[in-house]
């Protein structure tokens, strides 16, 4: 088990958010006034089930328990990991030099990827872009919650939207190729890799986004999906979609129920079968059943 998610485990994230907003059960989760801007109607959620947190007003954000502290605090990574250390009563261990530069680079593709999954969802929620694709996961019954819940997105069918919009918030170009969000043509030339796409975040158990999955809104065009290539992240082989959201469930039950593709797994979670999990494929791979044998 690596320090972050020592530290997770050892954290409840609706008490410790609850030191900061003052929550209310709503159903499955907590509600409250997001701590980030002014509101009079709550739209702050936190998801116990998944150790996540979603506003759904106007930051339209969210994420885990050092996302929150990092900027409810104002910190950086390392400071929030000592931080949240220092709270769960847990010992950093030191790093050598190999283990940091590994560290560094993993920090900055999860960056990498956390900003796009949070541009990709603003399209879908809020940008006359996204009417398509809104009307697709409307039309199979997918609530906004839902949307937000599993961070749905899309993705403008432009060449550089998104590799526009990451330069503008600090992410390098190298970390956003090294991420797989862009691709290199023969040509040289750099392009967003999805593109009039509806998105799917691929994360961890840990609820780190670490790659995608882009679905066509148009039936006639191929490939009908695409994923992320391979990266210092993201082996398709070795990953399960929504293990992040399925986890508790899956421990407490003792069972995950395996499907195939993206959307199988959203309906079942919102219908509240949440140990569903998808294999990305039509079987699944000794590293991926090892990933639910350890959940389990």
């Amino acid at each position: 088990m690596s320090i972050v998610d020592e530290i997770k485990s050892r954290l409840d994230i609706v008490e410790f958010i609850g030191g900061y907003v003052p929550l209310q059960k709503a159903g499955r989760n907590y509600k409250g006034l997001c701590p980030f801007h002014t509101e009079k109607t709550p739209s702050f959620i936190v998801f116990p089930e998944s150790d996540r947190w979603h506003c759904f007003g106007a930051c339209s954000t969210g994420g885990d328990i050092f996302t929150f502290v990092m900027r409810q605090e104002n910190m950086e990574f390392p400071q929030a990991l000592r931080f949240l250390a220092e709270r769960a009563g847990v010992e950093l261990r030191p790093l050598d030099s190999a283990a940091l530069e590994r560290q560094d680079e993993v920090d900055r593709l999860r960056a990498a990827n956390a900003a796009a999954a949070q541009y990709y969802h603003r399209m879908l929620m809020d940008d006359p872009q996204g009417e398509a694709a809104r009307r697709y996961l409307t039309e199979r019954g997918v609530t906004r919650e839902t949307m937000s819940a599993f961070q749905l997105g899309y993705a403008p069918d432009e060449w550089h939207a998104l590799e526009q919009y990451l330069e503008r918030v600090g992410i390098a170009s190298r970390d956003v190729l090294a991420a797989g969000l862009t691709t290199e043509g023969e040509d040289g030339n750099v392009y967003d890799r999805f593109r009039g796409r509806l998105m799917f975040p691929i994360r961890d158990p840990q609820g780190y986004v670490v790659g995608f999955g882009g679905r066509v809104l148009d039936e006639d065009s191929l490939p009908k999906y695409l994923n992320s290539p391979q990266t210092a992240l993201f082996d398709k082989s070795s990953v399960v979609y929504g293990i992040d959201l399925a986890r508790h469930s899956i421990r407490e039950s003792g069972t995950a129920i395996v499907v195939e593709g993206y959307m199988d797994v959203v309906i079942p979670h919102q219908c509240g079968v949440t140990n569903t999990v998808a294999c990305l494929g039509t079987a699944l791979t000794e590293s991926q059943i090892g990933m639910l044998k350890h959940i389990t």
